[in-house]
């Protein structure tokens, strides 16, 4: 039986995507750059690159026969989602677009060549958006590893404004990611009173009740007093 091959694809518009990343300073703090999350962790790149093999192979990449290669997925919820894992909590997504050799997956493409167009930062570890970058404790021989930041959390550390990330790319804009938002508050309501506290409360009153007409009495005998006092005065100094 002849083996039949599939027709290669030749496709007709640039192919979309959208990846993480961990967003990466060089030593001398003038350039940026990003690593990979995964096999890709071990170098750093920049907007524009080629892919090559992380085994140290010397075939072309991405191979069939090996898991070389830049990814990217399809959809950026896909992408939104893997970034919720504790390992890649700190990874910004990345818009780009492919080209030159490609393999489809399910999710995505495994691709030779990228073009990063839009950097995306999530939320701080506090959950706010992302005003900054500044430094991990994890990095490559001339490289640091950076991670988002509100201004709050980011505080007195040495900090890299998105803006200024983004320069140091010297090309795709870096803002934080759309849905990274805080999350709402809940309206404020008194807490709720715990069952001793209402027994207590209902005590309260009832002490209440029966201290008023004390309290009344009291305050007409000092007034009493206070009269009788008046009237001693009185005479003491009509008689000088």
């Amino acid at each position: 039986m002849p083996f039949l091959r599939t027709a290669k694809e030749q496709p007709t518009a640039p192919l979309h995507g959208f990846k993480l990343a961990y967003p990466m300073v060089s030593a001398d703090g003038l350039r940026g750059g990003f690593s990979g999350i995964t096999i890709g962790r071990s170098s750093v790149y920049g907007v524009t690159a080629d892919a090559t093999c992380a085994q140290g192979a010397r075939h072309r990449s991405p191979s069939r026969w090996c898991d070389c290669g830049f990814y990217c997925m399809h959809s950026i919820d896909d992408a939104r989602a893997l970034s919720c894992d504790q390992d890649y909590r700190y990874a910004v997504i990345l818009e780009v677009v492919a080209s030159g050799r490609f393999i489809r997956y399910e999710r995505g493409l495994r691709y030779a060549h990228q073009r990063i167009t839009a950097v995306r930062a999530g939320r701080c570890g506090c959950g706010r958006p992302a005003a900054m970058f500044t430094e991990t404790a994890a990095g490559l021989v001339g490289w640091r590893r950076l991670m988002g930041a509100c201004l709050s959390c980011a505080g007195h550390r040495p900090a890299i404004r998105l803006s200024e990330f983004a320069r140091m790319l010297g090309g795709p804009p870096v803002t934080p990611d759309d849905i990274a938002q805080p999350y709402r508050c809940a309206e404020p309501h008194a807490p709720a009173a715990a069952p001793g506290a209402v027994a207590g409360s209902a005590l309260e009153e009832a002490d209440r009740a029966a201290m008023v007409p004390l309290l009344s009495a009291e305050v007409a005998l000092l007034q009493a007093r206070l009269d009788e006092v008046q009237e001693q005065l009185a005479r003491l100094t009509a008689s000088d």
